[in-house]
């Protein structure tokens, strides 16, 4: 049996679970990425979305999040957002 160290995985979605990273992911693929998630996830609420230090990628975030016309969001620490209701 082969054991791996560590991996890194770029937006860690992982199927079945509510949240995703985005530390590594480009700008321009965040808009697909968030979109997709809520989506395609949406029964797993609450979605938890990790955008990190960058104001940039929150914006972004929150501009698919208002796209979607989701309900209720909160930020409760900065960098995470929190769908709780779509």
């Amino acid at each position: 049996m082969k054991y791996i160290k560590h991996v890194k995985i770029l937006a860690r979605e992982l199927p079945g679970s509510s949240k995703l990273d985005l530390h590594g992911v480009r700008h321009y693929a965040v808009d697909h990425k968030v979109e997709n998630f809520i989506l395609l996830n949406q029964k797993l609420l609450p979605l938890t979305i990790v955008c990190g230090n960058s104001q940039t990628m929150i914006d972004l975030v929150q501009a698919v999040i208002n796209r979607i016309n989701c309900e209720e969001v909160v930020m409760d620490r900065y960098g995470v957002i929190v769908v709780r209701r779509i």
